[in-house]
């Protein structure tokens, strides 16, 4: 009994001591958890409202994010009598050694903020890099997210991004279609100019300025292969090469221009 009875005053010793201080702490942390929430959704509903580059929204709202739980989490540790003092110097030789771990996703934020202050990309480019190509939907701290043409998703570290080659297919606002058609040998160049021309013309999406090209580019093995190149807007480059090939199936045999495909002449010999 006289053990039990030390153990309770020990107890109720223990909770009047620490005890306003471990329920100031734990109010702490769940209510500022929820303020860093509430906080984090309005600054995105006024991120989007604004003119702010869509390429940083997503880059703060992770920044404010971080940066608040931090200070919830150090209040949290102050109300349980956690010396500050002694604390910061803990963390910061905590800090050197996790950085020394996470010397990569350290090179990943690095590349983020890269990113966004060069910007060879936004959110809505469509571009191609680590052998992945899609539109950029979102730049995070860490990483940048791309959606394919497919529907992928493809989450790619900010570092290779930042330091590596990129193609950015949208920072222009044309580009130019490079197609090459065939046509048989002894069909009538000129012939295949003037059709290709006539379909050239009559694409309303097919720009004027820069004028359209047309050379004979080779004589290959079994064809005679006409370059074509003409200027469009970046959004219609798509849709114009594909129906430039379409419409070239359909007319060439009308106008009697042949496309060839690859054949070879066999000469046997007959040996008495």
């Amino acid at each position: 009994m006289e053990n039990f009875e030390f153990n309770t005053d020990t107890l109720i010793n223990f909770l009047t001591t620490y005890g306003p201080n471990v329920i100031k702490a734990v109010l702490v942390l769940v209510f500022g958890l929820w303020a860093v929430k509430l906080i984090t959704g309005l600054i995105k509903n006024v991120l989007s409202k604004s003119n702010v580059d869509p390429s940083l929204r997503g880059f703060l709202r992770s920044m404010v994010s971080i940066t608040l739980k931090i200070m919830v989490y150090i209040t949290a540790l102050g109300m349980l009598g956690v010396e500050m003092t002694s604390f910061v110097a803990i963390l910061a030789s905590a800090g050197l050694a996790v950085g020394l771990a996470l010397s990569g996703t350290l090179q990943n934020f690095a590349g983020g903020v890269m990113i966004l202050l060069f910007k060879p990309y936004k959110v809505g480019d469509f571009v191609e890099a680590q052998g992945f190509s899609g539109v950029v939907k979102e730049i995070q701290i860490f990483v940048t997210i791309l959606t394919t043409p497919d529907n992928k998703t493809v989450i790619i570290p900010n570092g290779p991004l930042a330091t590596g080659s990129l193609t950015n297919f949208s920072t222009q606002p044309t580009r130019r279609v490079d197609m090459v058609f065939g046509i048989g040998y002894g069909d009538d160049v000129d012939k295949a100019y003037e059709v290709l021309g006539k379909m050239i013309a009559e694409d309303e999406k097919i720009l004027s300025d820069p004028e359209p090209f047309m050379a004979l580019k080779e004589l290959a093995d079994s064809s005679v292969n006409i370059v074509v190149r003409v200027w469009v807007n970046t959004p219609d480059y798509w849709e114009v090469y594909f129906r430039m090939n379409e419409k070239v199936y359909k007319t060439f045999d009308k106008e009697g221009l042949n496309i060839p495909f690859p054949q070879r002449d066999i000469h046997v010999h007959q040996v008495n």
